[in-house]
């Protein structure tokens, strides 16, 4: 077992107000005269967790950690269906990450995420690359409408008997969650978000180590996940489609750490090694042994790359 830094509490927090009614809640621990490096969460919507800040030496590193727009502590929260996502696109997430980094005063920093995380990271980085020192990402996956469409339709190949549970009979998989996401009736939104999420769990079901998949009760945060991913997902991002791997040789001369699972179902690798690829100087660790969640092979890497990145 990989051991990581003990965990932490922030030095300091708040809630930043980013305009369109939206408050983004923001924390930092570490060294406040560390190396600036901000995480960015998956989902979308998944929040950042306490676990998070564990990954960091937090006498090298000042770590900032947010919960974008309608998730976790930033408020309106998305799980209360009066609350519009018309102001909440990757394009508000992206000036949400400028907005705090000339809060807190940050010239540069190192970014890192996983999995949604990874798209938002690196079109931020491809946006404002003069802002970024590194970026170390896992789980990579760049919000391609060719990887939604495989993994909420084609990974059913793999599960017929759920797959025929999840699908809600329409062509357009993801868009139909959302609208279903948005009914007024509780009942709707609360099935959908259950099958939404039982079906992540059968696709990382095959995975090394994977828990069963349980139908549990869903809470708010379960909520804001699945009305989020599915608000993101159903527009792809707002990107044009390949735009993240189009755009990498933007990001020549930021050192770069991938790090991917080659059994990871609901992010191919393939999507790694075409940004691998396209992205000069980028290094590509793949864990022949792992699929999209946490390994100690991958973890491994991680804090390696962190260390040495920390200067």
């Amino acid at each position: 077992m990989i051991e990581l830094f003990p965990p932490i509490e922030p030095y300091d927090h708040g809630l930043l107000n980013v305009g369109d009614g939206h408050h983004v809640y923001w924390e930092t621990c570490g060294n406040p005269g560390g190396k600036p490096a901000v995480v960015l969460h998956g989902g979308p919507g998944q929040g950042c967790a306490p676990g998070m800040r564990r990954m960091f030496d937090p006498a090298r590193y000042r770590v900032v950690l947010l919960d974008q727009r309608g998730c976790g502590r930033s408020r309106p929260h998305a799980a209360h269906p009066v609350t519009s996502l018309r102001h909440n696109t990757t394009d508000h997430l992206v000036a949400d990450l400028e907005r705090l980094r000339e809060r807190l005063g940050i010239e540069r920093w190192l970014v890192t995420g996983g999995s949604w995380g990874t798209t938002l990271a690196l079109v931020y980085a491809e946006r404002f690359p003069h802002r970024v020192s590194e970026i170390v990402v896992s789980a990579i996956s760049t919000t391609r409408r060719s990887e939604i469409d495989w993994l909420y339709r084609g990974a059913g190949r793999f599960f017929p008997e759920e797959w025929a549970k999840f699908s809600p009979g329409a062509e357009d998989v993801v868009g139909a969650y959302a609208r279903l996401m948005a009914d007024p009736d509780a009942a709707v939104r609360h099935r959908a978000a259950a099958a939404w999420s039982r079906w992540e769990d059968v696709v990382l079901s095959l995975e090394p180590g994977a828990p069963p998949v349980r139908d549990e009760p869903l809470d708010d945060a379960a909520l804001a996940f699945v009305r989020l991913t599915t608000h993101y997902y159903a527009h792809a991002g707002w990107l044009a489609e390949g735009a993240v791997i189009r755009d990498a040789g933007r990001l020549a001369g930021i050192p770069g750490v991938l790090i991917h699972g080659r059994l990871d179902l609901s992010c191919p690798v393939t999507t790694a090694w075409e940004l691998a690829e396209a992205w000069p100087g980028a290094e590509l660790l793949v864990d022949d042994h792992s699929g999209h969640r946490a390994s100690d092979v991958k973890r491994a890497w991680k804090l390696a790359a962190l260390d040495r990145f920390a200067g």
